[in-house]
Parts: structure tokens; C-alpha cells; sequence
């Protein structure tokens, strides 16, 4: 379970306060995955990065009372100047898991060849991706974070690797998938959200939330 109580977050713009939140209060249940549209520039990423605890909110509490994932793409806890193979031992450890396993699968699935064991900073943006995405499939969560939908990738073999993965881990977990785009959510869940001026509109299905979120366009 995951649970917004009274959360405000804003920014100063150095001209204007820009909301992100006003005194949301919702709580997702195990196996009630849901979409949130939210066009640019509203806090995609920050509501994703206070789901995750890498952001706190100004007001109010953020409850997690189960396994919450880093988002997908997160680079914050990878150190650059370590390889990917020393960056995979490292979270194991962190999550109290095997590291030759959490190793293994991050080199099958990441497929980058010898520069698994060269700094991530020779990384392509493409090689990062993949690899980060990896990490996040080879730690399991009880739900899973997604801003803007599965990293572009041009391998189409893991492509298809990484997603058939996580449908799979998807049929026992939930996710919380944000974009602006409908069609991203689609793939992941049926009920959905509209963010719009600092607040959270809920729906029961995905298409009363894209007539909200057309008609707000």
C-alpha cells in the first residue's frame, strides 16, 4: 500500500509559486495499478520521485507499506566511475540480495558486451538505459514506478527480453505508470488519474480520464 495523506509540494519559479500538489490525500492498493496523465511541466517526476522517497513533500506524509522500486531510468544510486558489474554488486548488497545472481542477470539482460565491466560514465545513453532498467527488473518490487513509459531502445531482442519480463513480474505486483501520452498507459493499467493544477482527478477506467484530460488540452 502507498498513501498520500495531505501532501503540498510547490517550487519557486523566482517570479511565481508553482504547484505540484495541494492537499492530495489517495491511497494505492496491492494490485490496483494506476496511470497518471499529466501534460510537461506539471510534476510528472516529482510526484514519481515522492512515491519512490527520493522527495519529500512540503506538507503532509507519504506512507509506503510495501516494497516501492526506484523509478524507472533513476540514475541516482548508480556511481558512474564504477562499472555496471561493481554497480550491481553494490544495490545486491544494499537489498540484502545475491550479488552474483542480481550480476548475472543485469549482464544477460543489458547485453552491452565488454563494457559491462567499464565505467558507466563511457556509457552511450542507449547503454545506460538498458542497463538501469535491467537493475530495476532484477530487484523485485511490490510496485513498480514509471515515469513515461519503457526506455527507447533500437535492439529490438531487448526489447522484447525486458518486456516480456515485465509483464510477467506486472501479473504479481502493481505499477504506477506517469505520462502525458495515453497510448503509454494503455500497456500497464486500466484505472488512471488526471494531474491537473496541483490536484488529482480519479477514474475508474482509462477513458474517462483521457475525456478529462482532452478536454483540458
Amino acid at each position: 500500500m502507498l498513501e498520500f495523506e495531505n501532501v503540498s509540494k510547490s517550487f519557486w519559479t523566482g517570479e511565481t509559486r508553482k504547484v505540484i500538489l495541494d492537499r492530495a490525500t489517495f491511497r494505492i492498493e496491492p494490485g490496483q495499478s494506476l496511470g497518471i496523465l499529466a501534460r510537461n511541466g506539471t510534476g510528472k517526476t516529482t510526484i514519481i520521485n515522492m512515491m519512490a522517497g527520493l522527495e519529500k513533500p512540503d506538507e503532509g506524509r507519504v506512507r509506503r507499506a510495501c516494497r516501492v522500486s526506484f523509478p524507472l531510468g533513476f540514475m541516482g544510486g548508480i556511481n558512474s566511475h564504477h562499472s555496471a558489474a561493481e554497480n550491481c554488486r553494490h544495490i545486491a548488497r544494499l537489498y540484502g540480495l545475491d550479488p552474483d545472481y542480481i550480476q548475472a542477470f543485469c549482464r544477460w539482460l543489458a547485453d552491452i558486451a565488454e563494457y559491462f565491466d567499464r565505467p558507466v560514465i563511457t556509457y552511450s545513453s542507449g547503454m545506460k538505459s538498458r542497463f538501469t532498467f535491467a537493475l530495476l527488473l532484477a530487484l523485485e518490487f511490490d510496485l513498480y514506478l514509471i515515469d513515461e513509459g519503457m526506455p527507447s531502445s533500437s535492439d529490438v531482442e531487448f526489447n522484447r527480453k525486458a518486456g516480456t519480463i515485465l509483464r510477467d513480474r506486472l501479473r504479481q505486483a502493481t505499477v504506477i505508470v506517469v505520462s502525458h501520452q495515453p497510448k503509454v498507459l494503455e500497456s500497464y493499467c486500466r484505472k488512471a488519474a488526471v494531474l491537473r493544477d496541483g490536484r488529482m482527478q480519479f477514474f475508474d477506467s482509462l477513458e474517462e480520464a483521457k475525456r478529462l484530460y482532452d478536454y483540458a488540452h
